[in-house]
């Protein structure tokens, strides 16, 4: 019994994790993370996929080790599964040959339950969650929205003291993971459930803040908390009130900033970039999209980014990586929550598609350390090529081989984009365009 934490439900207390990737060179997921969950919260574990959330989930629900720290548990130390705690996936992970009863009761026969006490349960859990009618149907008769129901229901019926949830409203349209959000919620405040806490992983900015009250920001290359933040706003929460989208702002400024003693800089400024940095997966053509929103006279160079988020309908997962990029090629700048247009992405919104490739080309040689290294490579080769296995075996030393390849595949798009180098997609090869 750990005596400091009983005051908690679940206190994580200095959790790093690394998995074995090489001899030399473990992979840090995640780094030093402390965080508490009180009875009576909902709190939100908020950062980009990558960042480590969902590893962490399962730190806590006992499916993963920890490589370094401790979880506990109302004061007892986690080292397997525990009673008391159940989780939702982000898929919805239902067994297509049972019927929606048949999938609820799946936990209640693992625990030895009879079956005349599994059965009434299960039927209040459905019950409760809105699915009463649907208890003989199987999987591939319901909607998405309706199977992540099955799955709300199969976590609550073992009557679980906390629910961890990793995304479990992503793979839903807008509107069905709302009404499901909203019916949650309504279960939560109303008190129809036996939880004392819920623990969210989200890339949502707007879901987090509607849903928790304390929501913890990741940073990511490794996973570490970059600040945990208190939401005091009554329920039910209005998406569109001023209060509502002033905490969207600062949670935005938060994700977008680093302090590193001398104020608030960027994230990007603040991290040094080399050969192991993670390349985000951004596509040559959203780059462009995004600077010329930014310089439409309306906007005038600079956007909200909650604003920004909005018009051009992407997400945190997708509209962080775009703003990253931007930032370091020093198309754009962030600071306080707002991206402006700098002149070089000025002059590349204006120009046509040579003049673009060309500002493209330069930008990423001046500041994309791995576009420097296969450029001078090619260069110094007798037949100015090489293949992508060279590059793939280098980038294995910093990320997983699933991570160096997507890394690489970016690169080369940036690459064939910017019309720096070809490459074959049959041979793997990479050669110049123009050797010599």
């Amino acid at each position: 019994m750990n005596k400091h934490n009983v005051s908690s439900i679940i206190h994580v207390s200095h959790v790093s994790k690394q998995f074995k990737k090489s001899e030399k060179q473990p992979l840090n997921v995640l780094q030093d993370i402390n965080f508490e969950l009180k009875p009576g919260e909902i709190v939100a574990l908020l950062g980009k996929s990558g960042a480590g959330k969902s590893t962490l989930l399962r730190i806590i629900s006992g499916l993963v080790e920890p490589s370094q720290g401790e979880v506990f548990y109302r004061g007892h130390k986690v080292t397997q599964p525990v009673q008391g705690i159940s989780m939702v996936f982000q898929s919805f992970a239902l067994m297509p040959w049972l019927t929606v009863l048949q999938n609820v009761e799946l936990g209640l026969e693992a625990q030895g339950i009879s079956l005349q006490e599994r059965r009434r349960r299960a039927l209040r859990a459905i019950d409760t969650i809105g699915l009463d009618g649907f208890e003989s149907a199987f999987p591939k008769e319901l909607s998405g929205g309706m199977r992540q129901r099955v799955g709300f229901a199969r976590a609550l019926v073992v009557n679980p003291d906390i629910l961890l949830m990793d995304e479990p409203f992503s793979a839903l349209d807008v509107l069905t993971s709302e009404n499901l959000r909203s019916d949650l919620l309504d279960l939560w405040h109303t008190k129809k459930t036996r939880l004392n806490g819920i623990l969210l992983v989200t890339h949502d900015i707007d879901e987090a803040v509607e849903m928790a009250d304390k929501i913890v920001i990741f940073d990511d290359n490794p996973g570490s908390i970059k600040s945990i933040l208190s939401v005091t706003l009554p329920y039910p929460r209005y998406t569109q009130s001023p209060e509502f989208r002033h905490m969207v702002d600062r949670v935005y400024t938060l994700m977008t900033t680093r302090d590193i003693g001398r104020g608030l800089t960027t994230r990007t400024q603040a991290k040094g970039i080399g050969l192991e940095y993670r390349l985000p997966d951004v596509q040559a053509s959203d780059i462009a999209g995004l600077l010329e929103t930014l310089n439409a006279p309306e906007h005038e160079g600079r956007m909200d980014l909650p604003k920004l988020s909005e018009k051009a309908f992407l997400d945190g997962d997708d509209l962080f990586p775009l703003t990253e990029v931007l930032e370091i090629l020093h198309f754009a700048r962030i600071s306080h929550g707002d991206i402006m247009i700098t002149p070089e992405g000025m002059a590349f919104a204006k120009a046509d598609m040579l003049e673009r490739k060309k500002l493209f080309s330069q930008h990423i040689l001046n500041y994309i350390p791995l576009a420097q290294h296969i450029c001078s490579y090619l260069d110094q080769d007798s037949k100015h090529s090489i293949s992508e296995e060279v590059f793939l075996r280098e980038l294995e030393e910093y990320f997983s081989e699933k991570d160096a390849a997507r890394i690489l595949t970016t690169m080369i798009n940036w690459g064939r984009y910017a019309e720096l180098f070809a490459y074959n997609f049959n041979t793997g090869v990479l050669s110049l365009e123009n050797p010599g």
